[in-house]
C-alpha cells in the first residue's frame, strides 16, 4: 500500500508533505512530495491528511465495558479491538490493586493471550504496567487499601515469571518501606519502577530515583502537591532528567494551566500522555466497576460512588491528545510525539514503534484537519 498526499510526522516532530509505502506490515520508505516515486498499486488518497504514527497507551485499565483485569483473554482480545480501531494501534494495560495471587492469574493470562493473539484489527500488547499492590493508602485514589503491601522483591519476581516477562513497569510507593532503595536497585534491571500512589516528600522521592527509579504515574495525581517549599514527588522528578512522566489528559485531571506549565518545566521529552481509562470508555453513562469498586460515570467524570475520588478516566488517548491540542493549546507535533515515540521509547519498543521510519511497524494514523479519524492503517491493513 501506498499512503499519498498526506502531512507525514517525521521522527525530528515535524510535518511535511510527501507519502508512505509500505510493504507488508512494515514501512519500506517514507517520501516528500518533490521525491515522490512513480506511484504504482493499491495508493490510498490521504486528501491532506496528517499521518501519524498509531498512539501507544501505556497505562489504561479497560473500555467498552472490559477491564484488563478481569482476567480473561476474550476481554483483553475486545480491548485490543477497540483502541485499535479509534487510532490506539499499541497498548500496555494497567493492573489494579488486588491479591497477589489474583494478580499473578491475570499476568499469566496475558502472557497467554499475547503468545496466541496475530490479529491486524487489535492492538499490539506491548507490556502491562503494575499500578500496584506496592502503593501508599494515604494516596490509594481508586485502589483497594485491603490489598496493600510494602514492595517486596520476591513478589515482584513472581509477577515478573507469572507475566513471562510483559510486566514493564513496577509501581511503589517508597515511602512505605525503610528497603525501598534496596527493593529499587534490586529490580531495576529488570522491570521499570515508577513512583506511583506515594506521598513520599521530596528527599524520599529523590532518593527512590537515585536508586533507579525512571518513571512517574499519572504525575500530580495521587501523589503530594507541588508547592513553593515541598515540592514532593513533582520536585524530584523535574530535578532527574531521566524520570519520565506520566500526564493525564482528558481535561477532568489536571487543569490546562498545569499542563502547559509542566511541559515547560519538563520538556516534552519526557512527558507520556496517558488516558487512564476505565471500562465505561466508550460505554454510556452509568454505573462500572474499577479493581472491584464502583464507579459512577457522568459525561467523562468517572468517580468512586463510596467517596466522590475520581477512579480513573472515560476517555481514550485519541480524545486525550485532541484535547491536549485543541483545549490545552500546546503544538499537535507535542502531543502526537508524547502519545507515539514517548511511550515507546519508556517501553524499550522505539526500534519497531512510534514513528514513521523504514523498517518500523506499518501503523499509520490519518487525521483531518481538525483531527478527525479518517483511516487507521494496521500491520499495513487499512481497518478503518
Amino acid at each position: 500500500m501506498i499512503i499519498d498526499n498526506v502531512y507525514v510526522f517525521t521522527p525530528d516532530k515535524a510535518f511535511v508533505k510527501g507519502g508512505i509505502i509500505l510493504d507488508g506490515d512494515k514501512i519500506r520508505q517514507v517520501y516528500e512530495e518533490k521525491d515522490a516515486p512513480q506511484l504504482n498499486g493499491d495508493v490510498l488518497d490521504g486528501k491532506g491528511c496528517y499521518a501519524i504514527p498509531g498512539l501507544i497507551d501505556l497505562h489504561f485499565h479497560g473500555c467498552k465495558g472490559d477491564d484488563f483485569c478481569d482476567g480473561d483473554k476474550a476481554a483483553i482480545g475486545r480491548i485490543a479491538e477497540y483502541e485499535a480501531s479509534v487510532g490506539v494501534t499499541a497498548i500496555a494495560p494497567a493492573t489494579m490493586t488486588l491479591p497477589i495471587e489474583e494478580l499473578e492469574q491475570i499476568l499469566h493470562t496475558a502472557a497467554e493471550y499475547k503468545k496466541e493473539t496475530k490479529d491486524c484489527r487489535k492492538a499490539d500488547f506491548l507490556g502491562i504496567n503494575m499500578e500496584g499492590p506496592f502503593i501508599s493508602p494515604a494516596k490509594k485514589g481508586a485502589q483497594d487499601a485491603r490489598n496493600i503491601l510494602p514492595c517486596n522483591v520476591e513478589i515482584c519476581d513472581r509477577f515478573l515469571k507469572a507475566s513471562e516477562g510483559l510486566v514493564k513497569f513496577i509501581g511503589i510507593a517508597p515511602e512505605e518501606s525503610e528497603h525501598a532503595a534496596e527493593f529499587i536497585r534490586e529490580v531495576h534491571e529488570r522491570v521499570n519502577v515508577s513512583l506511583a500512589h506515594t506521598n513520599a516528600d521530596y528527599d524520599t522521592a529523590m532518593e527512590a530515583c537515585r536508586a533507579g527509579a525512571n518513571h512517574a504515574v499519572h504525575l500530580y495525581n495521587a501523589m503530594p502537591a507541588f508547592t513553593h517549599r515541598a515540592p514532593g514527588v513533582v520536585g524530584a522528578v523535574f530535578d532527574n532528567k531521566d524520570v519520565m512522566a506520566e500526564i493525564i489528559c482528558d481535561g477532568i485531571h489536571i487543569h490546562p494551566s498545569v499542563v502547559r506549565a509542566t511541559f515547560q518545566m519538563m520538556g516534552a521529552d519526557r512527558m507520556i500522555l496517558i488516558s487512564d481509562s476505565m471500562r465505561a470508555t466508550g460505554m454510556p453513562d452509568g454505573q462500572y466497576t474499577l479493581g472491584g469498586l464502583d464507579v459512577k460515570v457522568v459525561g467523562r467524570l468517572a468517580t468512586l460512588v463510596s467517596d466522590g475520588a475520581i477512579a480513573g478516566s472515560a476517555t481514550n488517548l485519541m480524545d486525550c491528545m485532541r484535547t491536549v491540542v485543541k483545549k490545552m493549546e500546546l503544538p499537535l507535533e507535542t502531543a502526537v510525539a508524547c502519545a507515539t515515540i514517548n511511550p515507546a521509547r519508556s517501553l524499550g519498543v522505539e526500534e519497531q514503534y512510534g514513528s514513521l521510519e523504514a523498517g518500523k511497524k506499518a501503523h499509520v494514523v490519518l487525521l483531518d484537519q481538525d483531527l478527525e479519524l479518517k483511516a487507521v492503517i494496521k500491520d499495513g491493513v487499512k481497518i478503518r
